[in-house]
């Protein structure tokens, strides 16, 4: 029977070591749907988890080569979320690393630097937009909607704002080891 749990990530490492806890607990990812986790019971530890963000979407023909090559080599494709892919290993086959270099894993960050930069102006666009619209509203009818819209997004900015920040840390850290 499938257990579906809830739970927001904006760190993948965080997310990945929750799901090898959960693994070692003998929980095993079936699935997964924007904040909701569907586990089923299992053997404890069966399984090591990695998460990746692609390229492009997993249909993608390139996405689809390169999640070929990984399960030639043992590795299991189990779900994915738009371009986020969940894969897993078998614990008994060894150490499981979706990066051998620095350089690879700098391509990684950057990858969600992207994303989360995107998500990161759409928000700031309709906060300036709810900002005007809602300026105008309170002027001409007292009406304070979408300054609360506005104040939102703003807040949600700011919050993206810094998981950008330590994703970009992150980046200048492992180019500055990789020098």
């Amino acid at each position: 029977m499938l257990q579906k749990i809830h739970k927001l990530y904006c760190s993948y490492e965080k997310e990945e070591k929750w799901l090898n806890d959960m693994a070692a607990k003998g929980m095993i990812l079936k699935n997964y749907s924007w904040c909701t986790y569907f586990f089923e019971k299992d053997v404890p530890g069966k399984y090591i988890y990695r998460i990746e963000i692609l390229e492009n979407l997993p249909s993608h023909p390139e996405s689809k080569s390169y999640i070929e090559f990984l399960e030639d080599t043992g590795v299991e494709y189990v779900c994915s979320y738009m371009r986020w892919v969940y894969f897993r290993k078998k614990a008994s086959e060894g150490t499981f690393d979706l990066y051998s270099d620095i350089d690879s894993r700098i391509k990684h960050y950057n990858r969600i630097l992207k994303s989360f930069l995107a998500v990161f102006i759409i928000n700031l666009m309709a906060m300036i937009s709810n900002l005007i619209v809602g300026i105008q509203a309170m002027v001409d009818r007292n009406i304070y909607v979408n300054l609360g819209f506005a104040a939102m997004s703003f807040i949600l900015s700011c919050l993206i704002g810094c998981i950008i920040l330590a994703y970009k840390k992150k980046v200048k850290k492992l180019k500055k080891k990789s020098n």
